[in-house]
């Protein structure tokens, strides 16, 4: 039997992706009285939404549809909502789902926007989901892909991947966010959907200094076919399948983020190769690199499988300050010669 529509669709966080999805929901829900409504950490912008239908801090003068609106009140927003989606930074996580989840609906579907592991646990998002809140997996999914929010908010063409160990779950949410410019596609592979989100932000870190380097499209091509070779390294050896990074959540969120300017992590790593400080790399964004976040955890995580990722490893270690921008290329180059077959075991 088919799950009923729900009586209302929460979305947690009004920054960019947050925003943007929402529209995707009311859009793709506008003809069947579903409200959709968005927290937002500050009053001033859940006023903004509601009485100018615009998040112009994030989406500058995209028009949101009447069926969105805001509120700053976390009870008012998750009360009747059977549908939550978070679309909140990966390390904040824990803290805000523990005040969440007291107004949670009995029978709620949680689905993830975010793309990070949780430092300290090395948890993905929805492991961090299932072990605050006790809800089950198959009503907890996540959703990844080529997904950048400005071009989606323009009502751009895109297709995205909705993950959930339960099929019917994921078809459920992929037909509330059907849009006319929003495909989204359905997989039972939720740890190859995340790994694959998280890692590319990493890789697009370093696409993104090789960049602020000056440096061609050779290398940033080079880049971004062995940072698909470690990813998949990555997800084999933790039990997910071949077949999801060579999909959109895999080499199409990739290219997507190592290519575009629109993108938070290749533009961290731009500033970072121009030869700015962390410290003013996060100062000048606006919103959080995720990859900067989690690139020590995926490193972590990595080691304790004994899966090699040395454009990972030299990531991380720019970012911790052992190893210059300059010399990163280098270290890269200096491997070991090997077949290419080989690197990808």
């Amino acid at each position: 039997m088919s799950k009923p529509l729900p009586r209302k669709i929460a979305v947690m966080g009004a920054g960019s992706w947050g925003t943007t999805f929402a529209k995707v929901l009311a859009d793709a829900v506008s003809d069947q009285d579903i409200p959709v409504q968005i927290w937002a950490r500050r009053e001033e912008a859940a006023r903004e939404i509601n009485e100018r239908h615009t998040n112009s801090r994030y989406l500058r003068d995209t028009k949101l549809p009447a069926n969105i609106s805001a509120s700053a009140q976390i009870a008012e927003v998750l009360t009747g909502a059977d549908l939550v989606v978070l679309a909140i930074p990966a390390q904040s996580l824990s803290e805000e789902l523990a005040k969440f989840v007291q107004y949670f609906e009995q029978d709620v579907v949680l689905l993830s926007l975010m793309k990070g592991l949780e430092r300290g646990t090395d948890l993905r998002m929805s492991e961090v989901m299932a072990e605050v809140t006790g809800i089950p997996a198959d009503r907890i999914a996540v959703l990844s892909g080529p997904n950048l929010a400005m071009e989606i908010a323009r009502e751009q063409p895109t297709a995205s991947v909705v993950a959930c160990s339960d099929a019917q779950t994921a078809h459920w949410i992929a037909q509330l966010c059907s849009a006319p410019y929003f495909r989204p596609y359905t997989n039972d592979d939720v740890l190859g959907v995340e790994l694959g989100g998280i890692v590319k932000n990493i890789i697009a870190l370093a696409v993104g200094m090789c960049d602020g380097m000056g440096m061609g499209d050779n290398t940033k091509s080079t880049v971004i076919t062995r940072g698909l070779a470690e990813t998949t390294r990555l997800v084999l050896a933790l039990g997910g399948r071949l077949e999801t990074l060579s999909g959109l959540s895999g080499l199409g969120d990739l290219v997507a983020t190592c290519s575009s300017s629109l993108s938070r992590n290749n533009t961290a790593g731009r500033l970072l190769g121009q030869g700015l400080f962390l410290e003013e790399v996060n100062d000048r964004m606006s919103q959080t690199a995720e990859g900067i976040k989690s690139a020590r955890a995926v490193l972590d995580l990595s080691v304790s499988h004994q899966v090699d990722m040395p454009i990972t490893e030299s990531v991380v270690m720019v970012l911790e300050g052992k190893l210059s921008v300059e010399n990163m290329a280098e270290r890269l180059l200096s491997r070991e010669l090997k077949s290419e077959g080989e690197l990808q075991k």
